[in-house]
């Protein structure tokens, strides 16, 4: 079967975000004041071949663990769904 994965990797709340709070300030000399504690990430898509669904899930976490996320730094969740 044929899986996709949508995955997010998100710095750790602990971590100061450079991205984010240039974004932030950003926002504000837009003029967009109601926003504010921006946090930047990445959204990375896949697909993944296995037999069932449990071993896309065991397949995807490895690749986030082993390269996609660095779990110093970042957090990650995924979701999952059959092609």
């Amino acid at each position: 079967m044929k899986f996709l994965a949508e995955i997010n990797v998100m710095p750790l709340k602990e971590i100061l975000d450079p991205q984010g709070k240039a974004v932030t300030g950003g926002m504000k000399n837009l003029g967009l004041t109601e926003i504010s504690n921006v946090r930047i990430g990445k959204h990375i898509t896949l697909e993944i071949t296995a037999e069932t669904e449990d071993i896309a899930r065991q397949k995807v976490e490895e690749a986030c663990k082993k390269l996609l996320a660095n779990l110093i730094m970042e957090s990650y969740t995924f979701e999952l769904q059959a092609l």
